[in-house]
């Protein structure tokens, strides 16, 4: 079967593709915000919410950007339009269940109205506005969940808005499929460096804003030995999450999109696996404030899920990936997440210093062994593609 579309000259990320990352990443500071300020099981759930909510329409529009050629004017009038309402969406991220569900669902809407019909009308291959016109009919599922949500009262909110999340995550999941009629990612050529290239500047910024929002944390806490001590070990730890991927483990994404016979495929999982990566800074980004906040304390069982919890959905999502993809560098991962969670069922009953110098110690470890892991399946990627040709 012959491809459904041409994949046209490879492009490198534009700046306003970059600009645009960076209204989005800001979500990282906000929805570490709210958490720390809804530091419950509720506001754990709010923010869960929230970030499917940020991430549907980055992602939405990533792919528009792509597929409708971001050197056009009308995708660059696209991606400007959705940068302004992304930036008010997401500047009232710690006000959406509270006082101002209209002020975050609204902009919400139009960015899901407005990329599926942009690309269901003016994409230049039939299978492209297909693939919208389906996005549209699961936009016409959660649209309606979202706006009843922003209607009803704060306790009945994260239901409605949890339904539409559902919907809205399933369909990115899934790629917006309906009853005999789904995208056909193996046929489909399309520049797959370049969205390789976006997923891998977006997560250099979610870490930068990550270390930012710790920064914050550290700027109110007083100049003394156990808040100096606690400042330098939780910089660690993204430090070593930002190794995990781009010590070998970027080349792995890069040799494996090249090789597969559905490239697609592989970028669409790698894209969902933001999902937990984004999630995972969150939590590490709040824990991270608790223990410089208080250094001299004692243990809780809500730093313990902030502090192992993060680091443990940053790896799972990443060993997923590889899993999937590659059918290697994911064990490495999965045992340092058992040491997370072993690590912090005993973090309860240990000091914050102390619990966060055993979780620079087990990542510093597992990322001293995935460097050998990534070189190893690197050279046997490449051994596959000097075969096949």
């Amino acid at each position: 079967m012959s491809a459904v579309a041409d994949a046209g000259p490879r492009r490198a990320v534009s700046p306003l593709e970059l600009f645009f990352d960076v209204v989005f990443v800001f979500a990282v500071g906000q929805l570490a915000e709210h958490l720390h300020t809804e530091l419950s099981w509720r506001g754990a759930a709010e923010t869960a919410v929230m970030v499917v909510a940020v991430l549907g329409t980055w992602v939405l529009t990533s792919f528009d950007a792509t597929f409708l050629d971001i050197t056009r004017a009308q995708t660059r009038g696209l991606v400007l339009v959705v940068m302004g309402l992304g930036l008010f969406m997401n500047a009232q991220i710690p006000h959406a269940f509270a006082g101002r569900p209209w002020a975050f669902v609204v902009p919400l809407v139009a960015i899901l109205l407005l990329t599926g019909t942009t690309a269901a009308v003016t994409a230049s291959v039939a299978v492209l506005r297909s693939h919208y016109h389906r996005v549209l009919i699961w936009a016409a599922v959660s649209v309606p969940l979202w706006l009843v949500g922003a209607a009803v009262d704060h306790d009945a909110r994260i239901a409605w808005w949890a339904a539409a999340a559902a919907v809205d995550l399933a369909g990115t999941w899934l790629r917006h499929p309906l009853p005999g009629r789904v995208f056909p990612s193996r046929y489909f050529v399309f520049d797959a460096e370049h969205m390789v290239e976006r997923i891998r500047l977006f997560l250099i910024l979610q870490l930068g804003e990550t270390v930012l929002t710790i920064g914050s944390s550290i700027t109110d806490a007083p100049v003394d030995a156990p808040t100096v001590a606690a400042a330098l070990g939780v910089f660690v730890a993204p430090a070593c999450l930002w190794a995990t991927y781009f010590l070998g483990g970027e080349e792995i994404v890069t040799r494996q999109v090249a090789s597969t016979s559905d490239p697609m495929r592989s970028i669409h999982r790698a894209v969902n696996s933001t999902y937990g990566t984004l999630t995972g800074l969150v939590a590490l980004a709040v824990g991270s404030g608790l223990v410089i906040g208080h250094a001299s304390g004692a243990g809780t069982v809500r730093l313990s899920l902030l502090m192992f919890g993060g680091p443990i959905l940053y790896l799972v999502a990443q060993a997923w990936w590889y899993y999937v993809t590659t059918g290697r560098a994911w064990a490495a991962r999965l045992l340092a997440c058992a040491a997370c969670a072993a690590a912090g069922v005993a973090a309860r009953w240990l000091s914050p210093l102390v619990s966060v110098l055993i979780l620079d110690v087990i990542l510093v470890v597992l990322v001293i062994v995935l460097t050998r892991v990534h070189r190893q399946v690197a050279e046997a990627l490449e051994a596959r593609g000097e075969d096949r040709s």
